[in-house]
C-alpha cells in the first residue's frame, strides 16, 4: 500500500513509519519539522519505499512542488500536531489551525483520493475527567478558555470534522484517542513527565514534581500504541472513537521513584511547583472497546518500557 503519515518525523510518527516500512508498504512522510526531527528518520533514509516531504498541513496541499494527488494514497495517518504542553502552548493559534485547517485539508485529500484516514486524537478530549476510568462515551470536562484548550478543544473539533466528513461525504474515517505514550525518540525538551524525570535522574538533578505527586497517569509504550493504531486502520466496520493506552495507573510520585530505582540515580524528589492550570488529576483509559473491536491490549509493562527509554536517553545525552 501507499501510506501517507503526517507528522511522521515526530516521536510516535517515526515509530509508525518504521513499522509500516517493515511491513513492506510505501510510506510518504509529511512533516514541517516544528517538533518532529529528521534524526528520527535518519536510519530509514536509504529505504527506497520512503519519501519525505517538508510541508505544513495547514497550508493548501496543491502547490508546484507538492501535489499529493499525483500519488495513489491508500491510507492516511494524521499525526501532525504538537502533542506536549510546552510545544502546543508555544503558539496556541497555530495549534488550533493544525487541528482544524490541517484536519480539513487531510479530509479533503482523503475524499479526493478515496483513502481511509486515521485521526490521532487524544485523551485530552476528556479534559480533567469527572468519570474514572474514561470510556469513549464520556463527553468530557474541558475548559474551552484555558491555556490547554488550543490542544484539547482543537482535537475535539478535529473529531467533529472527521465525523461530519464521514456523514456528509462518506469519507472512510478512523478515530483513536491516544493516552500518555512514551519510549525512544521522545524529544529531550518536550516537557513530558517521563522524559523530564529520566533526564533529571541521569544528570543527577532533582526530579521536579508538580503538585503533591498524587495525580495519576497511565503510560503506554510506543510499540504497543503503534500496533493498536495499525489494528484500528485495518479493522472493518468500526470507525471509533476508541481509546488506545495502557490501563495501568500510577501516581506521578510512583513514576519518579521507579525511574530513580531503574537509573540508580542519587537524585532527590523535589515537590516544587503547583499543578498547571487544568492539568488532569486522574487519567486512565477504559480499553474494553479496543479489546472487543481490535483484539488489542498493551503487552509491555511500565518497567520494561522505562528500561528501553532510559537506555535511549543515556545514549542521547552522551552524544
Amino acid at each position: 500500500m501507499n501510506i501517507l503519515v503526517t507528522g511522521g518525523a515526530g516521536f510516535i510518527g517515526s515509530h509508525l513509519t518504521e513499522y509500516l516500512l517493515n511491513q513492506g508498504h510505501q510510506v510518504i512522510v509529511l512533516d514541517n519539522f516544528f517538533t518532529g526531527s529528521k534524526d528520527n528518520l535518519k536510519h530509514l533514509e536509504d529505504n527506497p519505499n520512503l519519501k519525505i516531504i517538508e510541508h505544513d498541513i495547514v497550508d493548501m496541499l496543491k502547490r508546484k512542488k507538492l501535489d499529493l494527488e499525483e500519488f495513489k494514497i491508500d491510507q492516511i495517518y494524521n499525526l501532525a500536531c504538537p502533542a506536549s504542553p510546552v510545544h502546543y502552548q508555544h503558539d496556541p493559534v497555530k495549534t488550533v489551525k493544525a487541528n482544524v485547517l490541517g484536519m480539513i485539508n487531510m479530509l479533503k485529500l482523503a475524499k479526493v483520493a478515496d483513502s481511509r484516514i486515521l485521526q490521532a486524537s487524544t485523551s485530552e478530549v476528556y479534559g480533567n475527567p469527572e468519570v474514572h476510568p474514561q470510556p469513549e462515551d464520556y463527553l468530557g470536562s474541558v475548559n474551552c478558555t484555558g491555556p490547554r484548550s488550543c490542544y484539547d478543544e482543537g482535537k475535539r473539533c478535529a473529531e467533529t470534522l472527521c465525523f461530519d466528513y464521514h456523514r456528509e461525504n462518506k469519507v472512510d474515517i478512523k478515530v483513536v484517542r491516544i493516552f500518555n505514550t512514551y519510549g525512544p525518540r521522545m524529544a529531550v525538551d518536550d516537557g513530558r513527565v517521563v522524559s523530564n524525570f529520566i533526564i533529571q535522574a541521569l544528570k543527577g538533578e532533582d526530579i521536579t514534581i508538580y503538585g503533591d505527586g498524587s495525580q495519576t497517569r497511565s503510560f503506554c509504550y510506543v510499540d504497543d500504541l503503534v500496533k493498536g493504531m495499525v489494528s484500528m486502520m485495518e479493522t472493518g466496520n468500526f470507525i471509533g472513537p476508541v481509546n488506545l493506552g495502557n490501563p495501568g495507573e500510577f501516581t506521578i510520585k510512583e513514576l519518579a521513584e521507579k525511574i530513580l530505582k531503574l537509573t540508580n540515580s542519587g537524585s532527590k524528589i523535589r515537590v516544587a511547583k503547583e499543578l498547571p492550570k487544568d492539568d488532569p488529576i486522574r487519567r486512565k483509559p477504559d480499553i474494553s472497546l479496543a479489546k472487543e473491536k481490535l483484539e488489542w491490549q498493551p503487552e509491555i509493562d511500565l518497567e520494561q518500557g522505562l528500561k528501553k527509554t532510559i537506555e535511549y536517553f543515556k545514549n542521547k545525552l552522551v552524544k
